[in-house]
């Protein structure tokens, strides 16, 4: 099972609803923890830590490297791994805590966000909600046939993002909504982070389907 830190609900609440919360690239498990006070009290809260170690407190879902030229490239089969394991970590998580099997949410952070998507594509509908911050959707890590059909997403990136591009970002709501699926995507003039406005966004739009 994956390390993790958890919030309990607030209030009491016999199956509450879940967030799962996925950290970037070279962070751990307490970075969007932060977030948790500030989020609904009836949520169970869950941030996960990556299982790449990376030195230093820093953690990694896949590798990142670097080739001759200096482009980079992602270890897709670390990637695919860590798929599984969070989806497989999902499982124990509701088992454990006993949540409501039909409110799932996802919060991703940029390489976290990347296999938010990924996860909701290859296991579909295991989550019914993905809250994808600054990432983007990776098609080489979709499955062949898109069967997901009841899964909504809210998707946000800083205009100026210098690490993940904003463009690589507007692609996913035609993604989405060329499959059927239901989609809010808004955009910040920040670079790669979430501003005070984005946060407010995410827990109004998570709050709505709680």
């Amino acid at each position: 099972m994956l390390n993790y830190v958890v919030r309990q609900p607030k209030t009491t609440v016999k199956n509450p609803s879940l967030l799962i919360l996925l950290h970037g690239y070279g962070s751990n498990e307490q970075d969007l923890f932060s977030f948790a006070e500030e989020l609904s009290d009836e949520l169970l809260i869950v941030s996960a830590q990556a299982p790449y170690e990376m030195g230093g407190g820093a953690f990694a879902w896949y590798a990142i490297n670097f080739d001759a030229n200096n482009e980079k490239f992602s270890d897709l089969v670390q990637a695919q791994k860590s798929v599984d394991k969070i989806a497989l970590f999902i499982d124990e998580i509701k088992t454990k805590y006993t949540t409501n099997p039909d409110k799932t949410f996802l919060l991703g952070f940029s390489q976290g966000a990347i296999l938010s998507y990924a996860l909701s594509f290859s296991y579909p509908n295991k989550v019914q909600h993905v809250i994808a911050l600054s990432g983007y959707i990776n098609d080489e890590l979709l499955p062949k046939k898109i069967t997901n059909d009841n899964t909504d997403y809210y998707i946000s990136h800083g205009t100026v993002d210098q690490v993940l591009p904003v463009d690589w970002a507007r692609k996913a709501p035609a993604f989405l909504e060329a499959n059927n699926l239901k989609n809010e995507y808004s955009e910040y003039p920040v670079g790669h982070g979430v501003a005070p406005q984005n946060f407010y966004s995410f827990k109004s739009w998570i709050d709505k389907r709680l």
